[in-house]
C-alpha cells in the first residue's frame, strides 16, 4: 500500500512527488516515458535555465531529482484505475508488464499524464461519439452486452480495453489501422487493415477499410497509443468538461482522493503552470493524509 501513487513523470508529477516524498510519506510515480515534454526541442522561456533548455533534457534532470530524494520511479504503462472495495478508501493501479497485468494500491492518486491525445484522423468517430463510438470500456462496456464490437488500437491500452469487453460482448476486434499489433495473448480476431471511416445511421454502424471491405460493428471502443489523464479520469467516474478534468481549488477531482494536474486540466499549457499544480497538489494531499493519521 503507497500513500501516493502519481501516473506521469512530467512537471507536474515530478513536483507532487518531491513535496510528498519530503514529507516524509511513501510515493511512487509510474510512467511509460511517453512525456510529451520531451517533443519541445528548446524551452527558453522557463526559469532557472540561461541558456534555455531541451525538453528532454529538462524531463531526464526532473526524473533524477525525484531519483536521488529516494522517490520509486515504475518504468510502465498504466492501462487502468480501480476503486478498490475494502474498508479503507483505496485505489488499485493496473499496468502492463510484457504481457501480464501487475497492481499496485494507494491511498491517493494524481493524474498527471498531460493533454488528451488527438483523436484519431477517421471520418465517423466524431460525428458518432456517443452513438457507438465510446473512449471507456469500463464506463460504457456494460451497454454492449452480446453485442459485437471494436477497439481501435495497437498497444497495451488497447488491449487492456479489450480484455475489459471480452465477458461482456458477444465479440470484440481489434482494429490497428494499419500498424503491427502486438502479440495475440487472448486470441482474438486482429484486422491490421487501414480504416476510411467509421459508417452507420442514428449509431455507428460497420467499419468501411481502405481497400474497400467492410466490417459490421455494434460499437467501437477508442484507444490508441497510451492512456491519457483524461481516460483515467472516466474510469473512476470523474467529472469531465470540454476535455478537461474538473479540479477544485486542491487540484482534487470530483472524485475523493483523485488529483489531477497539469496539461489535463486545461488554461496555459506550460511547465511553469505544471510545476504549480504539482506543487498545490502535493500540499494538499500531505495536509490530508497528516490529518487522517
Amino acid at each position: 500500500m503507497y500513500d501516493v501513487i502519481i501516473i506521469g513523470d512530467g512537471p507536474a508529477g515530478i513536483s507532487a512527488s518531491l513535496y510528498i516524498k519530503r514529507a516524509d510519506f511513501n510515493v511512487a510515480v509510474i510512467a511509460s516515458g511517453a512525456s510529451s515534454l520531451k517533443k519541445a526541442s528548446k524551452i527558453e522561456n522557463y526559469y532557472g535555465f540561461e541558456n534555455g533548455i531541451s525538453g528532454t533534457d529538462l524531463h531526464n534532470v526532473g526524473v533524477a531529482q525525484a531519483r536521488n530524494l529516494g522517490i520509486e520511479i515504475i518504468e510502465k504503462e498504466v492501462i487502468g484505475i480501480k476503486y478498490v472495495e475494502s474498508e479503507e478508501l483505496a485505489y488499485e493501479i493496473i499496468v502492463a508488464n510484457q504481457g501480464k497485468d501487475e497492481k499496485y494500491i494507494a491511498k491517493v492518486v494524481i493524474l498527471a499524464t498531460g493533454a488528451n491525445r488527438k483523436q484519431p484522423n477517421i471520418q465517423g468517430i466524431k460525428e458518432f461519439e456517443g452513438r457507438g463510438v465510446s473512449f471507456c470500456a469500463v464506463c460504457d462496456g456494460a451497454f454492449y452486452k452480446k453485442k459485437d464490437v471494436a477497439v481501435l488500437g495497437s498497444k497495451e491500452y488497447a488491449i487492456g480495453e479489450m480484455e475489459e469487453l471480452l465477458p461482456i460482448a458477444n465479440s470484440v476486434v481489434l482494429l490497428t489501422n494499419g500498424e503491427k499489433a502486438l502479440e495475440n495473448r487472448n486470441n482474438v480476431e486482429i484486422n491490421e487493415k487501414e480504416i476510411r471511416e467509421f459508417r452507420g445511421d442514428t449509431k455507428v454502424r460497420e467499419v468501411l477499410f481502405k481497400d474497400g471491405s467492410i466490417k459490421k460493428i455494434d460499437g467501437i471502443f477508442i484507444a490508441q497509443g497510451t492512456a491519457s489523464s483524461i481516460d483515467f479520469a472516466r474510469k473512476i467516474g470523474a467529472k469531465i468538461e470540454n476535455n478537461v478534468v474538473l479540479v477544485n481549488e486542491d487540484m482534487e477531482t470530483t472524485v475523493r482522493n483523485i488529483y489531477a494536474c497539469g496539461d489535463c486540466t486545461g488554461g496555459i499549457l506550460q511547465v511553469s503552470k505544471a510545476v504549480y499544480e504539482g506543487t498545490k497538489a502535493g500540499l494538499a494531499i500531505i495536509k490530508r493524509l497528516r490529518e487522517e493519521r
